[in-house]
């Protein structure tokens, strides 16, 4: 299984040299695709000048912010075209633990989707103050609640698809622009009867910079999920079902 890692990236020049460094020692068969928004802080600059860069780091640049969901789908439509067997979104800013990637890619031996965890046993956040773990621990609940996850954390942001599933959940016409895009393709591959796994790590606070969460992503994802649900509900969307989505052709955004 050939896989690369998806990483996008905002103003991340402080600590994208880290990650690159932990994912490529970590899992010596992964390649990177940074996908970054035009930051101006010389993010890309940072990539293209890693010693892996063309070889096992790649670059994918975008002409301006336009949202996590779509830096994801931008990568993940470079990732299924260059043909790579399984894909893996992470962060950028170290919060996720790139020693954790070879457990991730191993459980897709067994299932489709591989959820990085904080909330399985063995899983654990470092560095939050109290009101933020109550935050992320009350999301969650919600989430599970009203869409009937049956995953502990679904709003995670490290996760491991094969290839056919993110051709089966339709991936690229996913519509969510900010973190809730996390959760529209968890609930995306719940509903298509994919299986789905949850590995432990251990969640750290951002190394460097500034988050980029914000009252806007938020009622984005609260709202987006009760949405889903009511068109569940009323029929008026139904589950991702049926054969593995064709093939994606093209993409528009310039490669390095």
């Amino acid at each position: 299984m050939t896989p690369v890692v998806v990483i996008p990236t905002y103003c991340e020049a402080a600590n994208v040299t880290a990650v690159l460094d932990g994912v490529l020692a970590a899992s010596p068969d992964c390649d990177v695709l940074v996908v970054d928004d035009n930051s101006p802080d010389g993010t890309a600059a940072r990539v293209r000048s890693h010693p892996q860069f063309r070889l096992r780091v790649h670059l994918l640049e975008r002409p301006g912010k336009g949202g996590l969901g779509a830096a994801y789908r931008a990568g993940f439509a470079w990732a299924l075209e260059a043909g790579y067997d399984a894909v893996v979104q992470m962060d950028a800013d170290l919060s996720h633990p790139p020693d954790r990637l070879p457990a991730l890619l191993e459980a897709l031996d067994m299932a489709d989707v591989a959820i990085g965890s904080r909330y399985v046993r063995g899983g654990a956040v470092r560095d939050w103050p109290l009101r933020r773990r109550l935050i992320s621990w009350a999301g969650n609940v919600y989430v599970r609640l009203v869409l009937g996850l049956p995953v502990r954390d679904a709003t995670a942001g490290f996760k491991a698809f094969r290839r056919e599933a993110l051709l089966r959940i339709d991936v690229l016409d996913s519509v969510s622009n900010g973190y809730c895009f996390q959760i529209e393709n968890t609930w995306r591959a719940s509903r298509a009867g994919l299986a789905v796994t949850e590995v432990p790590i251990t969640f750290s606070d951002r190394g460097l910079g500034e988050s980029k969460m914000s009252s806007a992503i938020v009622r984005e994802a609260l709202l987006r999920v009760v949405v889903w649900r009511w068109r569940e509900l009323t029929g008026a969307t139904t589950a991702v079902s049926g054969p593995p989505a064709t093939e994606p052709v093209g993409r528009h955004d310039a490669v390095a």
